[in-house]
C-alpha cells in the first residue's frame, strides 16, 4: 500500500481542523482507492505471529451503506483464544527479559510503520465506523501519541526502577516495577484502533505480552493495528482473535491464563468485570474505561456563538458516539431562548452523509441496534411530554436508505429527573433545560452514576472556580 512516510499533519480534533487540509484530503482519496480495491477480502487472525482461520467466518458491513462488504472475518472459538492465550505466555518470558530501552526501540519502529500507512489505517475507520475524514485521521494521530507517550514515559521513568535512598548501614532499597505477564485488550467499535492500541502500546512497552478483541462491527481496523505491530514484534507478543463476544470475549475474561484485562464499554459490563475480578482468590487488575452522561452548563457571561460551536461539536461528532459526548446542557434562563435557537440553526445546517466525502460532517451509527436505541428515546421523549426542537427521525430516503442515518436531535421539555438525562445512549441526542442559578446547575449536573468529563461556558472566573471545585 503506502511507500513513504511523509511529516505528519496537525489535526485539531475538538475543532475538526488540520492545518494542511489539501494534503489531507489528496492523502485519503488515494488511501480511498487502496482500501477500495481491497473489499471484500478474506482476513484471518493472529496467534503467535501466524494467520489463523476460524471454524466459519461472519461479514463486515459498511454502515456507511450496507451493501458495501467490507470482508469476511473469523469467528473464533474459545480454544483458539486458549491458543493465543498460551502463545502470549510463550512470548513472555522472552519478551519480559528485554532490556526496556530495546522495547522502546521495537515501538519506536512501531510508530513510523504506523506513519508510514497511517492513511490506508484512516481509510478503514471511515468506512467501518461511519466517521468523517477528519475524525478517522484524527484518531489515527491519537495511536502515534500514545505509542510517542509511553515510548517517553518509558525514558523519562529510566524502565521504573528507582534507587529509593539509603535507609542505614549498607541496605540499599530499589524500587522495580515488573510486568504482570498477558493482558486481554478488549476494544470498543468507536475508536477501534486508538483504543485497542493505547492499552496494548502501554502492556507491550512494559514488558507483557497482549491478546486483544476487536469489537465485532469492527474488526478490520482491530487488524490493520496488527500490521502495524506486527512489523516491530517478535510472535505472539501481540495476538488478534476476532468473532463474538460470548465466544472469544467471555474466554477472555474467563480464563485462568489472563493476568490483566483492558475493557472499554458500558457501564454495565465494566461494573460486573470490577466486581467479578475482585473476588478472586487472587483478585486480578481490571483496568475500565465506561459511559458517561456528560453536562455541559451555559451561563449568562458565555460567549453563545462559542457556547453553541461547542456544545454542537461535542453532541454530534461521531454521531454522538463517544463516551465524552455532550449529552445534556443546562442553560441559564435569561440566555436560554438565544442559545437554543442559535444551537438549532447550527445543527440544522450540519452536513450528513457518506462520511468519507469531503465536505459531509456526520456519518451513520454504527448498526441497527443504535437505529432502535434512538428511535426509542425519541418515542420515550415524546411520550413524556418533551419536545424535538430539531432533529428526531431516521433518513431513509436517497442517499441514506442502505446505511444507519439518523438525525441530530435536540430535546427539551422533559422533567430533570427524565430517563433522558440520565442514561447514557450513544446516539447523536442531547436534552436541554434552563436553570436559574449556577448552584442549580452544578447540582443538576452531578446528579448522575457517571463521572467522565464535564463543561462549562461563562466569562466569570468565579463561576469557573466553582466548576471546577464542585462539579
Amino acid at each position: 500500500m503506502q511507500t513513504e512516510t511523509k511529516p505528519p499533519l496537525k489535526v485539531t480534533y475538538a475543532t475538526m481542523t488540520a492545518d494542511q487540509m489539501e494534503e489531507l484530503h489528496r492523502e485519503f482519496d488515494a488511501a480511498l482507492e487502496r482500501v477500495e480495491s481491497a473489499l471484500g477480502q478474506t482476513h484471518p487472525m493472529y496467534i503467535a505471529g501466524q494467520a489463523v482461520k476460524g471454524p466459519a467466518e461472519f461479514e463486515d458491513r459498511s454502515p456507511i451503506d450496507t451493501r458495501i462488504l467490507l470482508g469476511r472475518f473469523q469467528k473464533g472459538t474459545r480454544e483458539q483464544v486458549r491458543h493465543a492465550i498460551a502463545a502470549a505466555r510463550d512470548a513472555y518470558g522472552m519478551w519480559s527479559q528485554v532490556p526496556w530501552e530495546e522495547r522502546v526501540d521495537v515501538m519506536r519502529k512501531a510508530t513510523r510503520e504506523l506513519r508510514r500507512i497511517q492513511w490506508d489505517i484512516a481509510a478503514v475507520i471511515g468506512y467501518e465506523v461511519g466517521k468523517n475524514r477528519l475524525e478517522a485521521v484524527g484518531e489515527v494521530e491519537e495511536v502515534a501519541d500514545f505509542f510517542d507517550y509511553y515510548c517517553n514515559q518509558m525514558e523519562a521513568n529510566e524502565g521504573y526502577t528507582r534507587p529509593m535512598g539509603e535507609p542505614g548501614g549498607a541496605e540499599q532499597s530499589v524500587s522495580v516495577l515488573r510486568p504482570l505477564g498477558v493482558w486481554a485488550v478488549i476494544a470498543p467499535f468507536n475508536f477501534p484502533v486508538a483504543l485497542a492500541a493505547g492499552p496494548a502500546c502501554a502492556a507491550i512497552l512494559a514488558g507483557n505480552t497482549v491478546v486483544s478483541k476487536p469489537a465485532s462491527d469492527t474488526p478490520w481496523s482491530g487488524l490493520k493495528l496488527h500490521d502495524v505491530l506486527s512489523k516491530a514484534l517478535p510472535p505472539g507478543v501481540f495476538n488478534v482473535v476476532t468473532g463474538g463476544g460470548g465466544s472469544v470475549g467471555q474466554e477472555l475474561l474467563d480464563n485462568e491464563g489472563i493476568d490483566g484485562i483492558v475493557f472499554t464499554g458500558s457501564m454495565e459490563v465494566g461494573m460486573k468485570l470490577i466486581r467479578e475480578n475482585a473476588v478472586r482468590r487472587i483478585p486480578r487488575p481490571v483496568v475500565i474505561e465506561m459511559g458517561g452522561k456528560n453536562p455541559t452548563l451555559v451561563m449568562p457571561s458565555a460567549d453563545i456563538d462559542r457556547a453553541t460551536d461547542g456544545v454542537m461539536r461535542s453532541a454530534f461528532g461521531a454521531q454522538g458516539q463517544k463516551c465524552s459526548a455532550c449529552s445534556r446542557v443546562y442553560v441559564e434562563k435569561t440566555v436560554r431562548d438565544r442559545f437554543v435557537e442559535m444551537l438549532v440553526e447550527k445543527t440544522r445546517k450540519i452536513k450528513i452523509g457518506n462520511p468519507l466525502h469531503r465536505d459531509v460532517w456526520m456519518g451513520p451509527v454504527i448498526n441497527e441496534a443504535a437505529v432502535k436505541t434512538y428511535e426509542e428515546a425519541v418515542a420515550l421523549a415524546k411520550r413524556d411530554g418533551g419536545r424535538i426542537l430539531v432533529g428526531g427521525q431516521r433518513m431513509t430516503g436517497e442517499p441514506f436508505g442502505h446505511g444507519y442515518y439518523v438525525e441530530p436531535t435536540l430535546i427539551d421539555g422533559l422533567p430533570k429527573d427524565h430517563r433522558l438525562f440520565q442514561e447514557e445512549l450513544f446516539v447523536p441526542i442531547t436534552v436541554l433545560a434552563d436553570v436559574i442559578t449556577l448552584d442549580e446547575a452544578i447540582d443538576l449536573a452531578n446528579r448522575t452514576e457517571y463521572g467522565l468529563t464535564a463543561g462549562i461556558f461563562t466569562e466569570d472566573e468565579r463561576e469557573i472556580a466553582q466548576f471546577f471545585d464542585r462539579v
